[in-house]
């Protein structure tokens, strides 16, 4: 089974391209630091290549900026490749099967995502009623 599951920070804003054939692929990063630290105390951090496709792609790209909190689920997909130097190359991505923002709305000075200010709640007013009149006893 090949599943990951990481929380991390944005390390950049996300790219979004498309594919020759027109479908949206965005690339991002993220920061996840190890739950432990080294002998010195100093936290060590992983840095993950993520990609994300089609409606979810533009998603990320649309709500995501660097500095933002990240959970990803998806699969590790390993690329063989060759450089600019003619030397084979092994890169590691994680492609995402559903991102969740975990940052809320309107932090980090974020004026996209302000959050809508909340309705004010109107009590309706009570207005007497005298009509005994019409009592059957």
């Amino acid at each position: 089974m090949n599943r990951v599951f990481l929380i991390g920070n944005l390390t950049r804003d996300p790219e979004l391209t498309e594919t020759s054939s027109g479908i949206a692929i965005c690339r991002f990063s993220i920061a996840v630091n190890r739950n432990y630290s080294s002998n010195d105390g100093e936290r060590k951090t992983d840095f993950f290549n993520c990609v994300a496709w089609r409606g979810l792609g533009e998603n990320v790209a649309r709500y995501a900026k660097k500095g933002n909190k990240v959970a990803v689920m998806g699969s590790v997909e390993l690329r063989n490749y060759e450089d600019s130097q003619g030397v084979k190359r092994t890169g590691v991505d994680i492609v995402c099967s559903d991102v969740e923002f975990l940052t809320p709305r309107g932090s980090q000075g974020g004026d996209d995502y302000e959050a809508p200010a909340p309705a004010e709640k109107k009590r309706a007013a009570l207005q007497s009623f005298d009509d005994d009149s019409d009592i059957p006893f």
